[in-house]
């Protein structure tokens, strides 16, 4: 499951349904991905692929957000059996810069040596072994505290399983810093001894919650070392796929075609960025995240992602309680729902403006304000496609008139 931890995803709870029958057919909810159970295989494609058609917008959102190059090119050889080995050495790169931004993981570890300059404890047994007779060594072994451990000799052997493939050295160049500090970091790793760390790694997970990274990227090494493509869905778990929750997606990619104007508060992994609605004795009460905030202090506005159709917005009223407490906290007039919309379903101008009433129904003078609304603002997204190129060129021009329609608006 990606976000790993399933309850890191705000729009993915526990007891929700992947699909579900009813008697229309068959339904699926923010889920997007792959799953098989022996010979059957499920393909839950986003809402935007027509009936027997590439699901390019998944994979333009996918390559996007993880920074893939030639995604198309990297799987359009492979059968289905394919596409899940694949992508977990697609996703090698994100939870690799992910684990690093704390830097090299070191633990303790028993360094053994045999040399004139005690420093631990006197290994008799082996001392014995290696000098006799005496020739002025000593054999002794010590804690250290290294960076060239087990971990991250693991990461250090899936790079090297990565180069093997035709697209590796692509994919490892969007790390290529952090596959440097790897590399330096392993001087004792040996390809022989891919089995052994293996081994040492299933026997010992990160445990500390501050690595939790690190247990995330020692996980995915793991799978791609154990279960090369010949190997997944055999053994004890024989239910295995790879499945993206796609409000995640969607948000992190809008992040980046507004990030230059908008903050971005994170709910997920780091937490980064959190408000608070109040502050009482020097307390901070009310923890919020808002999706988007703009960074001119004079001009606020609020943003908030929805992967969900136009009409879905606002059902229940919870987005829009939720969209006015941020908006009511930052004292912004104006407030954005940020949607996919297929084109052929979308008018020219796909803003919707929902202007904030006032007065109350027992005084019988509800009118609608002039200076506070909520905009449900929609990108396009090309259908009916055969191409994944044309695709991507279509749809960059409706991301320039998306940012362009929001710069007009504010």
């Amino acid at each position: 499951m990606f976000p790993e931890i399933i309850t890191d995803a705000e729009d993915i709870s526990q007891n929700q349904k992947i699909i579900w029958s009813d008697k229309n057919g068959y339904n699926s909810g923010n889920v997007m991905g792959f799953l098989g159970y022996k010979d059957e295989r499920l393909i839950i494609k986003s809402r935007f692929s027509g009936e027997g058609d590439d699901d390019f917008f998944c994979w333009y959102l996918i390559s996007r957000v993880f920074n893939i190059p030639n995604i198309i090119d990297l799987i359009s050889d492979v059968n289905h059996d394919d596409w899940l080995f694949n992508f977990y050495l697609f996703l090698f790169p994100y939870y690799l810069k992910t684990a690093m931004r704390k830097g090299l993981f070191r633990k303790y570890i028993c360094c053994k040596y045999n040399d004139d300059n005690v420093k631990g404890i006197i290994d008799i047994a082996r001392h014995i072994k290696k000098n006799t007779p005496f020739i002025g060594n000593i054999a002794y072994s010590q804690r250290e505290f290294s960076c060239d451990n087990s971990l991250m000799e693991l990461v250090r052997h899936t790079i090297e399983f990565i180069k093997q493939k035709p697209y590796g050295n692509k994919l490892l160049r969007t790390v290529k810093d952090e596959v440097r500090g790897v590399i330096e970091a392993t001087q004792k790793y040996k390809l022989q001894d891919r089995q052994k760390i293996i081994e040492q790694n299933k026997k010992s997970p990160v445990r500390h919650a501050y690595f939790h990274e690190y247990l995330a990227l020692q996980k995915l090494c793991l799978l791609i070392l154990r279960h090369q493509k010949h190997q997944i869905g055999y053994g004890e778990k024989q239910i295995y796929g790879i499945l993206f929750d796609g409000s995640w997606l969607w948000e992190e990619y809008i992040n980046l075609l507004i990030k230059d104007k908008f903050y971005h508060p994170k709910n997920k992994g780091k937490r980064d960025g959190a408000q608070h609605l109040f502050n009482v004795e020097d307390r901070n009460i009310g923890l919020i995240y808002p999706d988007f905030i703009c960074k001119d202090d004079k001009n606020r506005i609020i943003a908030d992602a929805k992967y969900k159709p136009k009409d879905n917005i606002g059902l229940g009223n919870a987005d829009y309680f939720q969209i006015l407490a941020y908006m009511f906290r930052f004292d912004a007039k104006k407030g954005y729902f940020l949607y996919p919309e297929s084109e052929s379903e979308s008018s020219k101008d796909v803003k919707l403006f929902l202007f904030l009433n006032k007065g109350s129904t027992y005084k019988k003078d509800v009118t609608p304000r002039d200076d506070v609304c909520v905009i449900k603002h929609g990108l396009r997204i090309p259908v009916g496609i055969s191409n994944y190129d044309d695709f991507v060129l279509k749809i960059k021009d409706y991301e320039r008139d998306f940012i362009g329609l929001f710069d007009s608006a504010q």
